[in-house]
């Protein structure tokens, strides 16, 4: 994938999984850790589409 196309269109970034820490067991909604299964769930949905947009990207990647 040429650079100008990778600073037009990046490869999404997964979401930071939050720590055990993170929770403060107290019932909260949503929880952090509902709001990174969204989040999670949107990047896997980003991701898929980029993938289709750059299928050899993959690829490209494990060659450098």
């Amino acid at each position: 994938m040429s650079t100008q196309l990778a600073d037009i269109d990046p490869r999404p970034i997964p979401p930071e999984a939050p720590l055990p820490s993170d929770c403060c067991e107290s019932g909260c909604d949503p929880c952090v850790f509902d709001s990174y299964s969204e989040e999670l769930e949107a990047y896997r949905q980003a991701l898929a589409a980029w993938r289709l947009r750059h299928p050899d990207a993959d690829e490209q990647a494990g060659r450098n």
